[in-house]
């Protein structure tokens, strides 16, 4: 047993309550966070400064008693780094000005970025001095799959159109791609555990644009390659899976990682049906749950009496909101702790 309730859940350990973080915890419902940000002076410039990036990757572990802290930066840091312009625009979002479209664009692309992230390692290093030793640090990424997405069409998209029409139209241009991507990921990751963490995530936040196939071929292959890539090197680190929007796929999940992530869309019931005895499932409380405590009260109620503190941890099905009340999220946290303990 590791002296952090997290990194027990993460191998199936008995572990005295389920643990609990929360996607998205270090954000805009904290008025701590805003505060920083303000200081920053954008989105971008706190990603780049590590103290400040720090503050704010702690501040949920003071505030809320989640039992683990995730880093505070953005998976387009990636692409940002390989060479691609990146602008957050106020009341947009992200945008790529110049989006890929050519093989040049492609050969132009810099696969040294990982060492370019010193930002982010310097702010894990922060982090880690400051943890208290009984919570852990989530280290993450972008999967290829959705960092391409946002690498060609050059912003958020609804319908995928442009990067939909090249896995069909343009399949190798498109794996091109992603066997770079996957390359410069897997050593992102790596060099975030040297800096520290105790455990990675991959979000596959546009998963559910993809048909089976097409998901299985584009995005989760070269999700688990990054994940064995991983395992082979640091066999003590835990590796979760987040895939959003995929339930209809779950039979055909494989590979070598620890944890999967359930989004609020999945049943739960089915997760634990065709994935619980693989791995250790984290989710999946609806995040506007947290808009009433009676919501949360039932919500918590069906997934702790699901997995029965068996081989689970606790998160919401994907981030928390900008609007959201701390207090009910300082509830929530409360509330699963206590309540997974009976069993």
């Amino acid at each position: 047993m590791s002296n952090k309730i997290f990194i027990d859940a993460c191998f199936g350990k008995k572990t005295p309550y389920t643990p609990i973080w929360m996607m998205r915890q270090a954000g805009r419902y904290l008025s701590e966070y805003m505060a920083v940000r303000e200081k920053a002076g954008n989105f971008l410039n706190l990603c780049h400064a590590p103290d400040m990036a720090a503050e704010v990757t702690l501040q949920p572990i003071d505030i809320l008693g989640v039992d683990a802290a995730i880093l505070f930066s953005d998976i387009l840091v990636v692409p940002n780094e390989m060479g691609m312009e990146l602008e957050f625009i106020k009341g947009f979002g992200p945008k790529f000005p110049q989006p890929l479209k050519t093989d040049e664009d492609l050969d132009a692309l810099d696969m040294s970025a990982s060492n370019k992230l010193t930002y982010v390692y310097e702010t894990i290093k922060i982090v880690r001095k400051e943890l208290a030793d009984d919570k852990a640090l989530i280290g993450f990424t972008g999967s290829p799959w959705t960092l391409a997405t946002y690498m060609i069409e050059g912003q958020g998209t609804k319908t995928y159109a442009v990067v939909k029409k090249l896995i069909y139209s343009n399949p190798d241009y498109m794996h091109k791609l992603l066997d770079k991507l996957t390359v410069v990921i897997t050593e992102y990751l790596e060099k975030q555990i040297e800096a520290g963490v105790d455990a990675v995530q991959i979000f596959d936040s546009w998963a559910s644009a993809l048909e089976r196939d097409a998901f299985f071929e584009f995005s989760w292959d070269y999700m688990v390659k990054i994940a064995e890539n991983i395992k082979a090197k640091y066999p003590h680190i835990p590796v979760i899976m987040f895939p959003k929007g995929i339930s209809g796929f779950l039979d055909g999940i494989y590979g070598n990682f620890d944890v999967f992530g359930v989004d609020w869309a999945t049943p739960i019931e089915l997760a634990k049906e065709k994935l619980g005895d693989k791995y250790v499932l984290q989710g999946n409380l609806e995040p506007t749950r947290l808009y009433s405590r009676d919501a949360i009260d039932k919500g918590v109620d069906h997934i702790i009496n699901t997995m029965k503190n068996e081989r689970h941890i606790f998160n919401l099905g994907h981030g928390m909101l900008p609007d959201l009340d701390r207090n009910n999220a300082k509830y929530l946290v409360d509330k699963v702790h206590s309540d997974s303990s009976k069993f």
